[in-house]
């Protein structure tokens, strides 16, 4: 018995011509190392605020103890991405002119 062939998704074959001729965008490797940098200042800022700090009583003992960190980073990537202090705005126009 052979199955019919698969149709494929109406959005694909309309999203496939806009990526073909869409310019890639010059500044993308500076915006993206920017906000990176203000992710990791962000991370660290937030290491010291005590976000994730263990609790007293009740703890999620040493895997959350682990994985706090890593949780903090997720935070500040988050705030980066959404437009976080500013830094990575400044960062990505310092690296700009240092091109130009």
């Amino acid at each position: 018995m052979e199955l019919p062939p698969i149709a494929p998704h109406p959005g694909a074959a309309a999203a496939s011509p806009a990526k073909a001729t869409a310019e890639p965008d010059p500044d993308a490797g500076a915006r993206k190392a920017a906000q990176a940098f203000e992710a990791a200042f962000l991370s660290e800022m937030l290491k010291y605020t005590g976000l994730n700090a263990k609790p007293e009583s009740f703890g999620g003992g040493a895997g959350e103890e682990a994985f706090a960190s890593l949780l903090t980073d997720q935070y500040a990537s988050l705030l980066a991405e959404r437009g976080g202090i500013g830094l990575a705005q400044q960062v990505f126009e310092l690296l700009k002119h240092k091109d130009a």
